[in-house]
């Protein structure tokens, strides 16, 4: 692959001063959108910009700052390949330090420069005289050659439309969006959702409130985190012989890769299933409230939950589960599916994000006038859950089966940013226009993904979560292995694509 950087190429050439273009538009700057960016700059492209909604960078991260947050893979593996962090003061990093870590990846990798913060972009169509994509954002028109949406599958809160909650007099907000001017101390809450947000600031929370009343819809198997503090001598080695932290890197990864056996195999999860009721045993006295606790679905079918104090703060004097749901809300708290009335001064929602979708999908507009999201449906796809067909030169960081439930998906970012920059680079070096997979070829990859997920935990037994869009398909995990991914995207495979040539150039006399 060529090294040099990128010369802009006929379609880059505009005598349109006024409307800033550039060879790539990453739109977002959490871990997917800066893992493509330093990718891209090894490859030799060095005209790309990282559009922000927000006022700084950080993504997830920059916007989850509710109390307790912290990552649920171990900080040494959750972080970049290319640059490991000796710092971290837990096995499983805090917001705040996420936060700074990629706030300072952004300025040791020289992307600050890049960076346009405030500018949320609201639609991308594809001109295809130009052969470019055109966007519109909140600080003007813009156009790119190739754009890559790092937006993220957890970035747009859902709230649900619950009757009445217009009413309410209290204070509401959802996890995402916590209000720090509120004051929780003294206050009876209301929590909906036992998600893996709520899990962590339920426990966080809990000692202050007046009462705190959780209203679960469904349990989760929640297994302890093991959480401890890294000690000085730790972070002064890492420092110090950093090979000692590339080895435990490994090993982690190793060790959580190994995993995806059980996933694949129901019937081995017998064992960490029993670990699960353990832990819910030691944790919980009251019997009536374990038994509210226990799922009745396989262990893993839906996100396993870890903590090592949410079960615990649920069985704590001030606490009530409730299991009725929601029927409605008043202007004093809220009205469960037996008509009994519980007041609150808050109502915090911990009902996690929109996943059956990508953020801007709905107004990516391709040749044909119709955006990505009319194309698929109810049912994403995506050639390596990267790029669709009928729309080119576009790529989707954490798209339709990047997610997983058993390592880091840092890792399948830095896959899906490797697939990227070779595709770019090879439209550059070929002098093409456009590339785009086939549909034979986005076929073939969801085929292999409905292969591999046969028999998994996640499509067999009849269990349902939001991994599964509406007719049962697996849609957001990746069911194999992440080693196997990682050789999926090594290269990008022209005879998997479409190769549009440059439109010729009108010469007149």
């Amino acid at each position: 692959m060529s090294r040099s950087t990128v010369v802009p190429d006929a379609s880059d050439l505009s005598t349109d001063t006024s409307t800033p273009h550039n060879h790539v538009a990453i739109i977002g700057t959490g871990f997917g959108g800066i893992a493509t960016a330093v990718r891209l700059r090894r490859a030799g492209c060095a005209d790309f910009v990282m559009l922000e909604r927000a006022d700084e960078v950080g993504g997830v991260w920059r916007d989850n700052d509710y109390p307790g947050a912290a990552v649920d893979i171990q900080s040494n593996l959750y972080s970049f390949s290319f640059a490991p962090n000796p710092n971290w003061h837990n096995t499983y990093a805090k917001q705040p330090e996420l936060f700074a870590y990629l706030k300072n990846v952004t300025d040791a990798q020289g992307l600050r420069a890049h960076v346009v913060l405030d500018c949320t972009v609201d639609r991308l169509t594809w001109d295809p005289v130009a052969q470019r994509w055109q966007l519109d954002t909140a600080r003007g028109p813009r156009t790119a050659t190739h754009v890559v949406l790092a937006t993220g599958a957890l970035a747009d809160p859902v709230i649900p439309a619950i009757p009445g909650l217009d009413r309410f007099a209290g204070v509401s907000f959802h996890s995402a969006r916590w209000n720090h001017d509120y004051d929780l101390t003294g206050k009876r809450v209301a929590v909906i959702g036992t998600g893996p947000s709520a899990v962590q600031f339920v426990p966080a929370i809990q000692p202050d409130v007046a009462h705190l009343t959780v209203f679960q819809r469904t349990p989760a198997w929640v297994v302890p985190r093991h959480d401890h503090q890294i000690s000085g001598f730790s972070r002064l080695l890492y420092r110090t012989v950093p090979v000692v932290q590339q080895l435990e890197r490994l090993s982690l990864y190793l060790r959580r890769e190994w995993q995806v056996v059980g996933f694949r195999n129901p019937a081995l999860m017998k064992l960490p299933e029993r670990g699960a009721r353990r832990h819910l045993e030691a944790q919980v006295r009251d019997p009536e409230l374990r038994a509210k606790l226990l799922p009745d679905f396989r262990f893993g079918c839906k996100r396993i939950l870890i903590s090592d104090d949410y079960l615990r703060s649920l069985d704590e004097p001030n606490v009530s589960l409730v299991t009725d749901g929601v029927r409605s809300i008043t202007k004093r708290g809220l009205i469960d599916n037996t008509g009994t009335e519980h007041r609150v001064d808050a109502i915090i929602f911990g009902t996690g994000f929109r996943t059956s979708r990508l953020p801007l999908t709905d107004r990516t507009y391709g040749p044909d006038g119709r955006t990505m999201a009319e194309v698929w449906g109810t049912s994403p796809t995506a050639y390596l859950g990267t790029s669709v067909a009928g729309f080119p030169n576009i790529y989707l960081i954490h798209g339709p089966n990047i997610g997983l439930g058993h390592n880091s998906v840092i890792h399948m970012f830095e896959s899906q940013a490797n697939y990227i920059a070779d595709a770019v680079s090879y439209a550059r070096d070929h002098d093409l226009a456009a590339v785009e997979p086939t549909a034979a070829a986005q076929h073939a990859f969801t085929e292999e993904v409905e292969r591999l997920g046969a028999g998994t935990v996640w499509t067999a037994g009849g269990c349902t979560s939001w991994y599964l869009n509406e007719d049962g398909r697996n849609t957001n995990i990746w069911p194999g292995s992440t080693i196997d991914f990682r050789r999926r995207t090594m290269h990008f495979d022209p005879t998997e694509h479409l190769l549009h040539r440059r439109a010729p150039v009108a010469v007149t006399a």
